[in-house]
């Protein structure tokens, strides 16, 4: 005779079972009528423009915004270019750019 302990352990993995189930079920249910091609189902919302420029949708981006990551990476290149050319110089490595002599 099974303990309880053992039964309700069963129990617990058939219910997990359905219920994973339950959810590939979901996943699976997707028939793909309304795809464009194999892989590209992506179907904008109801009143969800054809050409996106110019509309509410348009997101407006700032170019100093975008290019905030490009000059903050040249920043890094150069300080990291001051440190390996101190490095040869002197064998000792600073990672503080503000303590290296100035050129």
């Amino acid at each position: 005779m099974k303990s309880k302990t053992a039964l309700t352990r069963t129990t617990l993995s058939l219910l997990a079972i359905g219920i994973a189930g339950l959810f590939a079920g979901n996943a699976l249910a997707y028939d793909g009528t309304q795809c464009k091609e194999a892989g590209n189902c992506w179907e904008p919302k109801p009143g969800y423009p054809e050409k996106v420029a110019g509309s509410k949708y348009d997101p407006k981006h700032n170019p100093a915004e975008l290019n905030k990551q490009s000059a903050s990476i040249t920043a890094m290149e150069q300080r990291n270019a001051q440190r390996v050319a101190h490095f040869k110089k002197t064998g000792k490595f600073e990672y503080d750019v503000a303590k290296l002599p100035k050129p």
